[in-house]
C-alpha cells in the first residue's frame, strides 16, 4: 500500500506543480498560439493531479483532493525539483515541457498495464491527452532547432541547463522493488531508459546535442521532500486564496 501511495503522491504533485507553472504563461506567451497551448496544457495537468489525489482519497483514505493540493507544507510535497523552477524565458519552458511530457507519456503508457486498476484506468485516458502535449513540444523543438542561430543557441543552452534536473524526475523511491515485483509500475530506472531512447534521437534530429552528465550532477531530493527555494514561494502564491480562511468550505 505504501509503495502505491508513494507513486501516486509524486505523480500528483508533479502534475499540480508543473500545471501551476505552465499557467503562468497565460497572457504572456511569445505568440497567441503558445499562450493558448500552455494554458490548455496547464489545465490538463491540474486535472491529472486532481484525478490522482482522488485515487489517494478514495482508495487509501487520504485527505480530499483540495486538502492535498492546498493544505500541505512544502516538505510534504514529492514533486521533482525540475518542475518547481520558475518559467524563465520561453526557451527554458519549452525544453522543460519537452523533457517532462515525454517522461509522463511513457510513464502513463507503462501504467496502462499496471496491476493497480484505478491507476491503470486513469493511465489509459491520460496517455491520450499527453500524446498531444509531446506532439506540440516536438514540433516547436524541431522548428526552433532549424531556425535562427540565436534560437538554436538558446535552446541548446536550455537543454544543457535542464538535463540534470530532468534526470532527477527519475529519482527512485523507497519502495521501487515492491512496485516492480507487484506489477504496479516498471520502476524509475526502466522508465529513464525508455525516456533516453525516446528523447535522444528527437533532440539530435533537431540539431541539438545531449549533454554529458555525471550521476553527481543529477538533481535529486524532491521525492524525499527536499526542494529548491522556489517551491515555498510557488505554494504561497498557489494557496493565497485558500489561506484567507483555511477552514472555509468552497
Amino acid at each position: 500500500m505504501e509503495a502505491t501511495k508513494e507513486l501516486l503522491y509524486k505523480m500528483a504533485d508533479d502534475a499540480l506543480i508543473i500545471g501551476h507553472r505552465n499557467s503562468e504563461w497565460t497572457g504572456i506567451g511569445p505568440m497567441l498560439e503558445e499562450d493558448l497551448a500552455f494554458s490548455s496544457m496547464a489545465q490538463d495537468k491540474i486535472g491529472h493531479a486532481f484525478a490522482l489525489y482522488n485515487i489517494l482519497h478514495t482508495a487509501f483514505g487520504e485527505a480530499d483532493p483540495d486538502t492535498l493540493a492546498f493544505k500541505r507544507s512544502e516538505k510534504d510535497f514529492r514533486s521533482a525539483q525540475f518542475l518547481e523552477l520558475p518559467i524563465g524565458e520561453y526557451d527554458f519552458s519549452l525544453i522543460r515541457h519537452f523533457l517532462f511530457d515525454h517522461a509522463e507519456h511513457l510513464r502513463y503508457d507503462s501504467l496502462a498495464q499496471s496491476t493497480f486498476q484505478p491507476l491503470a484506468q486513469l493511465a489509459k485516458k491520460v496517455k491520450g491527452e499527453i500524446k498531444y502535449h509531446v506532439m506540440h513540444a516536438d514540433t516547436f523543438l524541431k522548428q526552433l532547432g532549424k531556425g535562427s542561430e540565436e534560437s538554436h543557441a538558446r535552446l541548446q543552452s536550455a537543454i544543457n541547463y535542464s538535463w540534470p534536473y530532468a534526470l532527477g524526475v527519475f529519482e527512485p523511491g523507497a519502495h521501487e522493488a515492491e512496485l516492480i515485483s507487484t506489477g504496479t509500475f516498471i520502476g524509475e530506472e526502466a522508465l529513464k531508459d525508455l525516456w533516453l531512447a525516446r528523447v535522444t534521437p528527437i533532440i539530435e534530429a533537431a540539431g541539438f546535442s545531449v549533454p554529458a552528465t555525471t550521476q553527481e550532477q543529477v538533481v535529486y531530493g524532491g521525492r524525499k521532500g527536499f526542494h529548491s527555494e522556489h517551491l515555498a514561494s510557488l505554494l504561497a502564491e498557489m494557496t493565497e486564496v485558500t489561506n484567507i480562511d483555511i477552514d472555509a468550505e468552497w
